[in-house]
């Protein structure tokens, strides 16, 4: 490859002559006069459905100094990796000095087209899921207590501090997801906007406000079924709760029965979130002997409402101590979302598990382009002793 210096008698068509070149001729390059490193140019290879929201300036990169740069779209997020390569990759700009025009023959001059930069490589998007551990992390900061609910109608007027306070554009600007999955992420936590700041409510008011709920459907006879927004709202406005944080109870222990156009919505306990609830505040004082924790369960389980351990999975582990049973709070909700970490404090809690006991923890794992089976190859070994044992997982 013949590169030279740039000179009067040649005639600089930029990337226009590289785009005009025929099947089997070929062309001289040169020095561009700005040719250098010109580190603030680099290449993106590009997969054709990114490339329309790339274009329409759709994408942002998201991360922190102390993080790996990551592209996200309105839906997906990309993890951005540079290849580098052993061929010469020669950027050419356009020319600025007049269209070139593919049919126009000048034997005079000769063309060549103005290198201006050499590039080592590329960088290349791989899509991965999005980093929401951080999410949880930044809202458990400062959580939403019954004190700061009460302080809301006399602080009115008084600057308020925001430390480890959170609004939207500070969550795009902090956690490596799209728009769209950051949303996920916040439905997910049950998190609310209020004033303005995205906030987690601690479990303490959670148990308030849904003893109060559940005392008011038996003093008012509501089903657990249909129970009206509306009505729900101001008897727990009345009791002294913000009539936000009423809705907002609803959608954590809820599902919306009827959208109600055109009056008030209606909706449905969760049976099992109701449940889990009391027996998350039940296991708060340590583990339990099976037998105990489910009778106290029974007595704190609402009415109507029927408690059974399957309703636990993923949130409780039990084991064998001589001929008893003890039960302790293991959940799900606490575990990182990135495989290699999950996987190591599951194997620092136990180092071998049966896959009934397993599955409840792994199973919301998503690497794109790897299976749920590529992912237990990859982190565990399998072992099974014969036919119809329960196979055993290990640590790979």
């Amino acid at each position: 490859m013949e590169v030279e210096q740039q000179n009067q008698n040649n005639r600089e068509g930029g990337a226009q002559v590289v785009l005009c070149l025929q099947p089997s001729s070929s062309i001289s390059i040169a020095y561009h006069p700005s040719f250098g490193p010109h580190d603030d140019l680099m290449l993106l290879e590009v997969d054709e459905k990114l490339l329309s929201d790339i274009l329409d300036q759709k994408v942002t990169l998201r991360g922190q100094p102390n993080e790996d740069a990551v592209l996200c779209t309105p839906s997906k997020t990309y993890v951005v990796k540079f290849v580098g390569t052993s061929n010469s990759v020669l950027l050419i700009p356009p020319s600025d000095q007049f269209a070139y025009d593919c049919d126009e023959k000048d034997s005079g001059e000769m063309e060549v087209a103005s290198v201006i930069k050499v590039a080592p490589g590329c960088m290349e998007l791989v899509e991965v899921a999005p980093r929401l551990d951080k999410l949880k992390f930044l809202l458990s900061e400062n959580l939403y207590s019954f004190y700061e609910a009460s302080q809301m109608d006399v602080s009115e007027g008084v600057e308020k501090c925001d430390v480890g306070l959170y609004r939207w554009e500070d969550l795009v600007h902090r956690i490596q997801a799209s728009d769209m999955e950051l949303r996920s992420g916040l439905e997910a936590l049950f998190a609310v906007e209020i004033n303005g700041y995205w906030r987690i409510l601690d479990e303490d008011y959670k148990d308030g406000i849904l003893n109060m709920l559940l005392h008011n459907s038996v003093l008012n006879d509501w089903s657990f079924d249909a129970l009206g927004e509306d009505e729900v709202v101001a008897v727990l406005v009345a009791d002294g709760f913000p009539g936000q944080i009423a809705r907002h109870c609803l959608q954590i222990y809820g599902s919306k029965a009827d959208e109600g156009i055109g009056g008030s919505c209606i909706w449905r306990l969760d049976e099992r979130r109701v449940c889990v609830h009391f027996a998350k505040r039940i296991l708060r004082g340590g583990k339990m002997r099976l037998e105990n924790f489910m009778e106290e369960w029974m007595k704190k389980a609402p009415e109507g409402m029927r408690a059974t351990f399957d309703m636990l999975e993923g949130e409780v582990l039990s084991e064998k101590i001589g001929i008893e049973t003890w039960i302790y709070a293991f959940s799900i909700s606490t575990l990182p979302s990135t495989p290699t970490e999950r996987f190591s404090i599951l194997f620092k809690e136990r180092t071998k598990w049966e896959w009934k006991d397993l599955d409840p923890f792994v199973r919301d794992l998503e690497v794109p382009g790897l299976s749920s089976e590529g992912l237990l190859l990859k982190y565990t070994r399998r072992t099974q002793p014969t036919m119809d044992a329960e196979p055993i997982f290990t640590a790979r």
